[in-house]
């Protein structure tokens, strides 16, 4: 069994799938990537990278704190990239979100990402 999460503080699913899965019974919390969208309209929020890249970890912040948990829980996460000059800039905005134990990751180029945006990030944690 899981246990679906949503929340209206980050953007909804743009597709067939969910914001977040806890694995019920293993602790484990699955939250899937996040674009730059805002909420409430949906809309992409920039095309500056740094600000992209706040939006999406602010989107991510808020589907976990709906898991009841916080960034520090992140073991893991996934930086999607639509160009791999922008990786200092990300790793910037990145720094400023996650300040304690932080979590392993992977950053990978990727020819395109929804919505035609230039960052996408998921994460897996633990409560």
């Amino acid at each position: 069994m899981h246990k679906i999460i949503h929340t209206p503080k980050a953007p909804a699913a743009v597709g067939p799938y969910s914001q977040a899965v806890i694995a019920q019974g293993s602790r484990l919390v699955f939250v899937s990537g996040q674009i730059p969208l805002d909420p409430l309209s949906m809309s992409v929020t920039s095309t500056d990278v740094r600000a992209q890249t706040r939006q999406v970890l602010k989107n991510l912040r808020a589907i976990i704190q709906e898991a009841q948990a916080g960034l520090n829980q992140v073991v893991k996460t996934t930086v999607y990239l639509k160009n791999m000059s922008d990786f200092e800039a990300v790793n910037e905005e990145y720094a400023k979100f996650f300040t304690e134990n932080l979590p392993a990751r992977v950053c990978l180029e990727v020819a395109r990402l929804p919505k035609d945006v230039l960052v996408e990030i998921d994460a897996i944690l633990v409560i």
